[in-house]
């Protein structure tokens, strides 16, 4: 249930980068930003083999550049330029409108998964504490 919020807040987190990069897509030298979902799903897979080793310590996703955890455990982001993939476009932009719905896209199906993953989990956790099993 814990990764599966990290993930819900973390996908939540980059929806709205994605949003303000196409928001911004026709901006005069905007710079697209992101969040490496590779790198997060990486540390949060250790977090997660951790706490299997060791279900008495608090579940913490190491700290990179893009993502940290805050005192109360809360998932802070800190979206990165993207870095320019040897094109820049006539007004001093990088933002390619077809790949940032593409990642939108992405972005989407990820969150609606971990969401399902979570709302189970919370339903589990209902029908337990009512006493019934149905």
């Amino acid at each position: 249930m814990l990764a599966a919020e990290k993930m819900v807040a973390y996908t939540q987190q980059r929806q709205k980068m994605l949003a303000e990069n196409i928001a911004n897509i026709d901006n005069p030298h905007y710079r697209a930003r992101q969040l490496d979902t590779k790198t997060f799903q990486d540390a949060l897979g250790r977090a997660v083999d951790a706490r299997r080793q060791n279900i008495r310590e608090p579940f913490r996703v190491e700290e990179t550049s893009e993502f940290h955890q805050d005192a109360s455990g809360r998932l802070v982001v800190t979206p990165v330029l993207t870095p320019p993939e040897n094109i820049l476009f006539h007004d001093d932009t990088n933002a390619r409108v077809e790949r940032q719905m593409a990642h939108l896209a992405e972005n989407s199906m990820m969150h609606k998964v971990a969401s399902e993953l979570l709302r189970n989990e919370y339903d589990k956790l209902l029908k337990a504490i009512r006493g019934r099993v149905t």
